[in-house]
C-alpha cells in the first residue's frame, strides 16, 4: 500500500476483503527507524465506515538452534526496552533488508546472535504476532547441524545478551513458572519438540 495514501483518496479502488471487509486508505502519522503508524479507514460488510490505528512492521524471523542430539536448545538472554527487563528468547531479528529471503534471514541472526551455521533448516511455522493492531507477519525456523561460526552482535542489546544451553525438559517448567514468556520462543519450542518427537 503507498505510504502517501491519504483518506481523500478515491476509495471505489479498493477491492473487498474477506468478509466483505474493505481498507478505503490509510494516512501515515508517525514514521520511525522500525514501525510506521497510520490512521486507516475501512468499510465493514455493509458499508459503514470506521477507523483503526494500524502499526506497519517489516516483518521478522526467528530459530530454534537444536543442539546436543535433539536434547537441548541455545536461547539468548536480552534486555527488551520496551517490557524494561530481560528476556529468554530464541534467536530472532527483523527482516530489514528488501529483498532478502526469509530463511537468508534466519540465517544471518542465527550466525549473528549465537555464532553458529545451520547445516538443514526447516520452517516450523509463520503467523501473525499481534493482528488486531499490527501487521508484522513472522515466520520461525528450527536449525539442525549446527556448526560453529564467528558471531557478530548488532545493537547495544545484543552486545551484552548471553547464550545458554536450555534442554527441552526444561522448558514446561520455564514456562510455568513465568521464566519463558516470549511469544515466538513458546511457539517455536512447541512446534520444535513436536517435530523432534521429544
Amino acid at each position: 500500500m503507498s505510504e502517501d495514501r491519504s483518506e481523500a483518496e478515491d476509495r471505489s479502488s479498493h477491492a473487498a476483503g474477506p468478509g466483505g471487509f474493505r481498507m478505503l486508505g490509510e494516512k501515515i502519522v508517525y514514521r520511525g527507524s522500525l514501525i510506521s503508524v497510520a490512521h486507516a479507514i475501512f468499510a465493514d460488510p455493509e458499508g459503514r465506515e470506521f477507523r483503526r490505528d494500524v502499526v506497519h512492521h517489516p516483518g521478522a524471523v526467528s530459530v530454534v538452534p537444536v543442539i546436543d542430539e535433539g536434547s537441548a536448545v541455545l536461547m539468548v538472554r536480552q534486555y527488551r526496552a520496551p517490557v524494561d527487563r530481560e528476556l529468554l528468547e530464541i534467536p530472532a531479528g527483523k527482516r530489514d533488508v528488501d529483498g532478502e529471503p526469509v530463511e537468508l534471514t534466519a540465517r544471518r541472526e542465527l550466525e549473528e546472535e549465537v555464532g553458529m551455521r545451520a547445516g538443514r533448516l526447516e520452517r516450523l511455522a509463520e503467523f501473525y504476532n499481534s493482528p488486531g493492531f499490527c501487521d508484522e507477519h513472522s515466520f520461525v525456523f528450527m536449525a539442525l547441524d549446527l556448526e560453529p561460526c564467528a558471531s557478530s552482535a548488532q545493537g547495544v542489546e545484543e552486545q551484552h545478551m548471553t547464550i545458554e544451553r536450555i534442554s527441552f525438559d526444561e522448558v514446561p517448567g520455564l514456562i510455568a513458572t513465568g521464566s519463558l514468556v516470549d511469544a515466538k520462543s513458546l511457539i517455536g519450542l512447541s512446534l520444535a519438540r513436536v517435530a523432534l518427537g521429544s
